[in-house]
This record gives C-alpha cells, structure tokens and sequence, in this order.
C-alpha cells in the first residue's frame, strides 16, 4: 500500500518561512515527478512547483524566487522551502507523486497526500 506523509504546516507571521516535507511509502519501484500543490478556500487547487525525476523544476509564477523545492529520489522525498510568506499564500498544500509505479511492470499512477495547512497571518 502506496502513501504519502506530509509534514511541516502551521502559522507563520507575513514574511516569514516555513519547511514542507513529504516522504512517500510503501512499495515503490519508481516515481515521475514529485511536487506540491495548493488549494486556498473558494479556489481551484494549483501547481506550487515540481520537481522531475530527471532533476527539472517549474514553479508558478506567483512563488518564483521565494519558493524551492528538492527531492531525495533514493528516500523519495519531496521537501518545499518557502520563505517570504505572503498572507496569499494560505491554502492547504498537497504533495504529489506523479505515475509512481509499484512494479516495473505497471503504468504508474499519481497519489495524492491529505494535505498539510499554511496560514500566513499577522
């Protein structure tokens, strides 16, 4: 049984930083990509960054240069560094394995985390 574990949310004052981590579990034979997604109350839920297994990132626009992602391919582990919090970052955050495969022999699917909440507020 495939899981993933989010860790690291909270309340955290307007300019400052906080760690999202995420550790995936279970048998794993390989994973696409790993990334973070978000979902603020009324809204659609969006891309935060991705990081490749073949080492690319993307990050959206609104995150670019105080957004970082990294990943452990050997852990499979996906961490997100965020610093200079804005109060528009609020929102629940949901790691992503993108097509994780369980054997060599299956097509891979994506798994989703419960998510993890970030509040920015003063």
């Amino acid at each position: 049984q495939v899981g993933l574990a989010e860790s690291g949310g909270g309340l955290v004052q307007p300019g400052g930083s906080l760690s999202l981590s995420c550790a995936a579990s279970g048998r794993i034979f390989s994973i696409n990509a790993m990334g973070w997604y978000r979902q603020a109350p009324g809204k659609e839920r969006e891309l935060v960054a991705i990081f490749t297994s073949g080492g690319s990132t993307n990050y959206a626009d609104s995150v670019k240069g105080r957004f970082t992602i990294s990943r452990d391919n050997a852990k499979n582990t996906v961490t997100l560094q965020m610093n200079s919090l804005k109060p528009e970052d609020t929102a629940v955050y949901y790691c992503n394995a993108k097509r994780l495969k369980t054997t060599i022999l299956n097509t891979g699917r994506d798994y989703w985390g419960k998510g993890t909440l970030v509040t920015v507020s003063s």
